[in-house]
């Protein structure tokens, strides 16, 4: 008796792909920043630590890589623009 392959597919909607590419938008842009009220800060990149937490549990690889590339940009995005959480020491 020959053994049955079975393959196992893994069908995402769209929906939930373009929702885990703005999620990992959304928290690759996230910075915690200390500054002393003046012109020193130092930031730290808390939400791309966070996404690629979460980016490596997918089951996918291409949607892994597609994910950290979007981190990525992201995370350098998010740098240059004034938001993120700020704190003041």
């Amino acid at each position: 008796m020959p053994k049955k392959q079975s393959k196992i597919t893994q069908n995402e909607l769209d929906t939930v792909y373009f929702l885990k590419l703005v999620v990992y938008m959304i928290l690759g842009s996230l910075w915690l920043k200390f500054t002393d009220g003046s012109s020193v800060q130092m930031p730290l990149p808390l939400g791309f630590m966070a996404g690629l937490i979460l980016a490596s549990h997918d089951k996918i690889q291409l949607d892994r890589k597609i994910g950290f590339a979007v981190l990525l940009v992201a995370m350098l995005v998010g740098f240059w623009m004034p938001f993120g959480i700020f704190i003041v020491f």
